[in-house]
């Protein structure tokens, strides 16, 4: 048995986080000193936006009539299958009570958070189904108010389709707003937002690394980093679909991982002498971005069984995982690490980025080792609750008093201890 990397990816440098950092925490100082004028002043330097932050109910219909009815059909479609599968969600979560001895009665309850923030990236491309995932999946978790901000384009503001997009799913208001400026408008509840509770959707490093720096005073859906992919291909697979999936992927960017992890030599040697030319065949900048992904972040790895291609995959815990080899039942039973699966050629991570239902918002860098992508959950407290009777809680008081005092903890054994007190008669 071995593993074997026909291609190994750089080190990924470090130098440049501790800039981010401290960029992004000046940028977050100033702007809680100075509120909504220093919102306006990294607007104009960073994004030469200089037109209004709140989007008018008029502009907003406005945005939202420029859509072609084709592109409006689309998005309809996209945000009907992602409402179906947060509500599919939303039914697993469930209120319970159980007696846990007589007379002790605990629960649980699923309480919506009051306040979100989605943050739908702009710059290079218009992320339509960004808007998409955050907003509808807090619409149906029941989340009061939603903030929706985005990155303008210069005397245009937000894309027509992108407003139009916010608004199918229930924005309660949108900024024109990108960037750590957006991210800190939202937690302070600047221009009439209601201070946000989480923020939550993809963005580039700084807007990643606010997140990061708020997180406590604020939720965040998770830390991210640059977006990865991993396909797991066996013989039976087809290089040119393989390769455009993996090329596809490459293309968010030069710093997005790509991985193949194939049990087939020939597959592997294929694939690597397709890439290249698919990559020559997308427009620029796409090109730029995956020629420089597939240099310096791809891997290939050839493994003799399929057991050692689940060990692999499941230590690189992909954010998308494709399996696009026999027996896919299989695959699914054994794989434990990733963000999102997707299983058999006839579907892609294209698929579920832009359309398919499950939410594309997920762990990258090797998070799905430990937690999932976003969903109706990450909008929804899980809350407990108690009451007692007199006679359970003459026993609780008893045992409670003694572990307390065994722990040096006087004064919680003494709280207990009054429940041991008759109460006066009435």
């Amino acid at each position: 048995m071995a593993i074997t990397y026909l291609k190994t990816a750089d080190p990924r440098p470090e130098t440049e986080n501790s800039d981010i950092r401290d960029l992004v925490s000046v940028m977050l100082t100033n702007i809680e000193r100075d509120g909504e004028e220093a919102v306006r002043r990294y607007a104009r330097k960073l994004d030469g936006w200089t037109g209004d932050i709140v989007l008018s109910d008029a502009d907003r219909r406005a945005a939202c009539a420029r859509v072609p009815q084709a592109l409006k059909d689309d998005i309809q479609f996209a945000h009907s299958n992602i409402r179906r599968f947060a509500e599919a969600q939303k039914a697993t979560l469930s209120d319970c009570e159980v007696e846990i001895i007589p007379g002790l009665i605990a629960g649980q309850k699923q309480i919506p958070i009051s306040s979100a923030g989605c943050y739908v990236p702009g710059g290079r491309y218009s992320h339509i189904a960004s808007a998409l995932m955050t907003i509808t999946t807090a619409k149906v978790a029941g989340v009061t108010h939603i903030t929706a901000v985005s990155p303008t384009r210069p005397d245009t503001g937000i894309p027509d389709a992108i407003v139009y997009a916010m608004d199918q799913c229930g924005a309660d208001l949108i900024l024109n707003l990108g960037g750590v400026q957006a991210i800190a408008a939202m937690a302070q509840g600047l221009f009439g937002a209601t201070p946000a509770d989480i923020l939550v959707g993809p963005g580039n490093s700084y807007v990643a690394e606010a997140k990061r720096m708020l997180f406590g005073k604020v939720g965040i859906d998770m830390f991210a980093g640059p977006t990865d992919s991993l396909v797991i291909a066996d013989h039976t697979a087809d290089v040119n679909t393989v390769a455009w999936d993996l090329v596809s992927q490459a293309e968010h960017g030069a710093d997005s991982p790509v991985w193949l992890v194939t049990t087939s030599q020939a597959l592997a040697l294929g694939v690597q002498a397709r890439v290249h030319a698919l990559i020559e065949e997308l427009p620029e900048p796409n090109q730029s971005a995956a020629r420089q992904a597939w240099a310096d972040r791809a891997e290939i790895v050839l493994c003799d069984t399929r057991q050692e291609a689940v060990q692999v995959s499941d230590r690189y815990a992909p954010e998308h995982l494709q399996v696009q080899a026999a027996d896919l039942d299989w695959w699914l039973d054994q794989l434990s690490a990733y963000g999102s699966l997707f299983l058999g050629e006839e579907t892609t991570v294209s698929f579920g980025d832009k359309s398919a239902g499950p939410n594309h918002v997920l762990p990258t860098s090797g998070a799905a080792r430990y937690t999932g992508g976003l969903s109706v959950h990450k909008f929804t407290k899980t809350v407990t609750w108690q009451r007692s009777t007199a006679a359970a809680a003459h026993e609780l008081a008893h045992r409670t008093a003694r572990i307390s005092r065994m722990e040096g903890m006087e004064g919680h054994a003494r709280a207990a201890e009054l429940r041991l007190r008759p109460k006066p008669a009435a």
